[in-house]
């Protein structure tokens, strides 16, 4: 039978995220079967599949009654999804209109590069937090 080979890294993009305390869920328009054999292979639990692309965006709305949704994808199907989650994510390699609805945009098809943009967001957020801090000490 066909079935999709993971990207690279995916499974150590997947146990990282993990560690960082995000909840990792798989939407895809492939059957539960092929979804299901991918998601084991990378370390996902939780699979949504069988998802028509006009689909896609009303499954974020319901992911997001469980709080903030980061979507990634990087194809023509992906993109009402990207526009609608609250972090929409595009790989660098997509088509154009994902590229168009992402709020970020990977320059190659490594999936750590979510890794390190969700660090690289967390250490900003600090550092904003700090000069803060320090804006209003100088300024009492």
């Amino acid at each position: 039978a066909l079935q999709d080979i993971p990207k690279e890294n995916a499974k150590l993009a997947i146990s990282q995220l993990k560690k960082r305390g995000l909840r990792t869920v798989m939407l895809t328009g492939d059957n539960a079967g092929v979804a299901r054999a991918i998601a084991d292979q990378i370390g996902i639990e939780e699979v949504i599949a069988g998802v028509l692309p006009e689909e896609k965006a009303h499954e974020i709305h319901k992911l997001q009654q469980s709080g903030k949704v980061a979507f990634v994808g990087d194809g023509i199907n992906d993109a009402p999804a990207i526009s609608v989650a609250d972090v929409g994510i595009a790989m660098g390699a997509g088509t154009d209109i994902a590229i168009e609805s992402a709020d970020l945009v990977l320059t190659t098809n490594n999936l750590l590069g979510v890794v390190r943009a969700f660090d690289m967001s967390k250490k900003t957020f600090h550092r904003i937090l700090l000069n803060l801090f320090w804006a209003f000490i100088y300024n009492v």
